[in-house]
């Protein structure tokens, strides 16, 4: 509970702050724009530096290495709650980047190695929430802490929780007397790598419903893709690499990062569309727009009790496989709301695509490290969190993507522009068929060391 609440933290500090830019641009005196650069520099920071996470954790120990990061992220969040302009903010966004980036994988691993196989699911099932409800929670809290008090409430939230975090991670978190044999640092490795997720990063960024530069976007594309393929060539003839790609060999890891990756891309796309065909489509204001999204939230939390039973009872072949055709539908669903639509339609489908991506993503999390021997398990882990966090990076800009082509359709063939909304949703479902597809390639018995499921 405690890596949890410290993953919330940092995801929610990554989302939250979309709803405050005109609230800082004012502040500052920039246009809205330019705060975008504050978002930006964040998650660029955390994308970059988690490859060394796993390298620190061997090197400093898990102990070490993540109160050192509650105590620089929580410190950082009062420097950006105090910034008297937009380069210092941007400049404690970074320092909160720090601190994410060995907070969360090195916490995450902490959990594992305390936990037996068998126990995997439940530890799996309680890291899953704050990635499943920050970025629902985010547009609701972000436009109420704007609106009653100042944006810099939105940085202060994370003192109370980093200094109950840091207390609670002094009793709790154990050391690792391992620490000291550490691998060498892959220095080309980290350069490399940090060149392709940067380049990625900004041109993904830089992806807008509107006003795209593509050609840049095209050339941060062919950089981070010229640099990821020297990066392979790399990470897989050094002794020493940054990321071990021979956990790829292991099925049900590779099946994780890819098809696993692919579904946390489809799924985060939906929190940044919905707000969007609320406030342009139905016309609401965006505090409402944002307390309807907070359906997801209750969807999730209310099927989160039977995850583990379900993958127990059916395995996380089958619970894959099912929960990816009912995402299918679930899209579809989604796609046929309109303006004339009740509000409690439109929440009871969000409750549902709540409780479906509950599901996905404890499966997917949990099938991760099902078969990973503990002397792999932080080379899987640190591997495992980049990919999550570019994936969910490519989410936003897919959904942009999405939304871009959906209206250039409907525009050609002279319907309302609010149709592309639909569209996109439409879109998104029928790339949710490789989910599916991609379960069905899974073995009968993929992840049974999890959960220890009878034959």
């Amino acid at each position: 509970m405690l890596v949890a609440g410290a993953y919330f933290m940092e995801i929610l500090d990554a989302t939250v702050i979309a709803t405050a830019v005109p609230a800082i641009s004012s502040s500052f005196g920039v246009d809205a724009v330019d705060v975008g650069i504050a978002i930006s520099a964040y998650i660029l920071t955390l994308a970059v530096l988690i490859p060394v996470s796993g390298w620190m954790a061997e090197r400093f120990g898990v102990r070490r290495v993540f109160l050192t990061a509650i105590v620089i992220f929580t410190a950082a969040s009062v420097g950006c709650a105090l910034s008297p302009s937009l380069p210092v903010l941007v400049g404690m966004r970074v320092l909160q980047g720090v601190g994410g980036a060995m907070m969360v994988p090195v916490g995450r691993l902490a959990v594992l190695r305390a936990s037996t196989k068998s126990e995997y699911v439940r530890a799996i099932a309680y890291l899953t929430w704050p990635a499943l409800t920050a970025p629902v929670l985010a547009p609701a809290l972000g436009g109420a802490i704007v609106t009653y008090l100042s944006w810099r409430w939105i940085f202060l939230i994370n003192v109370p929780l980093g200094i109950v975090g840091l207390i609670v991670g002094l009793k709790v978190v154990r050391g690792d007397p391992s620490a000291t044999a550490a691998r060498p640092l892959d220095w080309r490795g980290m350069v490399l790598t940090t060149v392709g997720i940067a380049a990625l990063i900004i041109s993904l960024d830089s992806i807008r419903a509107d006003g795209t530069p593509w050609g840049g976007v095209g050339i941060g594309f062919a950089v981070a893709l010229v640099a990821t393929a020297v990066a392979i060539v790399h990470l897989r003839r050094t002794e020493h690499p940054l990321l071990d790609l021979t956990v790829l060999k292991v099925e049900s890891f590779r099946n994780t990062a890819t098809y696993g990756s692919f579904y946390r891309m489809l799924i985060t796309a939906v929190p940044f569309l919905l707000p969007l065909m609320f406030q342009l489509r139905f016309g609401w204001s965006p505090l409402v727009s944002g307390l309807m999204v907070i359906a997801l939230f209750l969807g999730n939390i209310a099927v989160k009790p039977t995850t583990t039973p379900l993958m127990r009872r059916f395995g996380i072949r089958t619970v894959i496989v099912a929960d990816g055709a009912l995402s299918v539908l679930c899209f579809a669903a989604i796609a046929s709301v309109g303006v004339d639509t009740p509000p409690v339609a439109v929440a009871a489908i969000l409750v549902v695509s709540g409780a479906l991506r509950s599901i996905g993503f404890t499966a997917y999390n949990s099938l991760a490290f099902a078969d990973i021997s503990s002397e792999r398990l932080t080379h899987a882990n640190t591997f495992n969190a980049t990919v999550q966090e570019l994936f969910s990076g490519f989410g936003v800009a897919l959904g942009a993507i999405a939304l871009t082509v959906s209206t250039s359709i409907v525009t050609g063939l002279g319907k309302p522009s609010g149709d592309a909304f639909s569209l996109s949703f439409a879109l998104l479902g029928v790339l949710m068929v490789v989910i599916v597809v991609g379960g069905v390639l899974l073995p009968k018995d993929a992840g049974r060391a999890v959960t220890a499921r009878a034959r």
